[in-house]
């Protein structure tokens, strides 16, 4: 059971031990439904030790349980879920920055090193991450003051689910909003800070290269939410030279559909539609191959001319 995590400064995933904390995890995963997290601060990154975000105040004070949003303020808080065979043993662990004990809410953090046993027995762990430590040390290397908040903001974009065992209460669709919640700009009299993805006015990228940029940012996320869910092996993986890749295809087209199209543009010897390993259904995107790279340059040249 996953999440992938879209921050200013990259993505990462984590894995929940959804069967030894399901309080804390269906509390996680609800909270990311209802996109909860979507703007919130790393509001305290103590280098080498941890990160923590979760609040949308962004002061560390703030925050609630998706138990308290569901059934009302007498359920803000929700019970320690801990177990012995849970450690604060490597980098990455996930657990809950709990107020006290049994007073858990929606903040967490993530350490960026191992062996912090002295937390152990105090705070829920409720998952690790399981792709994306390079983000985790790119946060953990951020200029911070005297209270450990980062000079340059570093927010959650967007949180993903990758797989919920969790069924969603009858009252959660209510709290589902069609978009993310507006950023707060900062009132009068408040600090200012800058986004960590902020780029200077002389270094700014044309809308057409900014827009191939988000794209291909886009591209990778979707790319490792298919190498968790198991559909390609890896997310860095590409098709050989003399293989077209070809999407948006119609569920019902079959591989022979597809021989016959493209065979006025040469002899295709291969034509595989991606399908569902446990339904057979297509996905809506497959490969056509040929021996010769120049096949494969002339069909991209006729395809967009027709």
């Amino acid at each position: 059971m996953a999440i992938m995590i879209n921050t200013s400064l990259g993505d990462f995933v984590i894995d929940l031990h959804t069967e030894l904390c399901p309080l804390t995890c269906k509390n996680f995963l609800k909270l990311c439904k209802m996109k909860y997290y979507n703007n919130c601060l790393f509001h305290l990154v103590q280098k080498d030790f941890i990160m923590q975000t979760g609040d949308p105040t962004g002061t560390g004070s703030g925050g609630d349980s998706m138990y308290k949003l569901l059934y009302g303020d007498q359920a803000r808080f929700f019970q320690d879920e801990i177990h012995p065979k849970l450690k604060h043993d490597k980098v990455g662990t996930v657990a809950m920055a709990s107020a006290g004990e049994n007073l858990n809410a929606s903040q967490f953090y993530i350490t960026a090193r191992p062996g912090i046993d002295y937390l152990d027995g105090k705070h829920t762990i409720f998952g690790e991450i399981a792709e994306g430590i390079d983000t985790i040390m790119r946060i953990n290397e951020a200029y911070v003051d005297e209270k450990g908040r980062p000079f340059k903001n570093i927010r959650v974009k967007h949180t993903y689910i990758l797989d919920d065992p969790f069924e969603d209460p009858p009252q959660l669709v209510e709290l589902i909003p069609e978009s993310s919640p507006e950023l707060k700009l900062p009132k009068e009299g408040e600090e200012v800070r800058l986004e960590d993805d902020w780029v200077p006015m002389d270094e700014k990228q044309d809308p057409e290269e900014l827009d191939r940029s988000l794209r291909q940012k886009e591209a990778h996320s979707r790319a490792v939410v298919l190498e968790m869910i198991g559909d390609v092996p890896d997310a860095e993986m590409k098709p050989p030279e003399n293989v077209l890749f070809i999407c948006k295809l119609n569920p019902v087209t079959q591989e022979e559909d597809l021989e016959i199209i493209f065979s006025r543009f040469g002899k295709v010897l291969s034509a595989d539609i991606i399908r569902d390993y446990k339904t057979g259904d297509s996905l809506c995107y497959g490969f056509i191959g040929e021996k010769t790279v120049s096949f494969v340059s002339f069909l991209i040249s006729a395809l967009q001319v027709s």
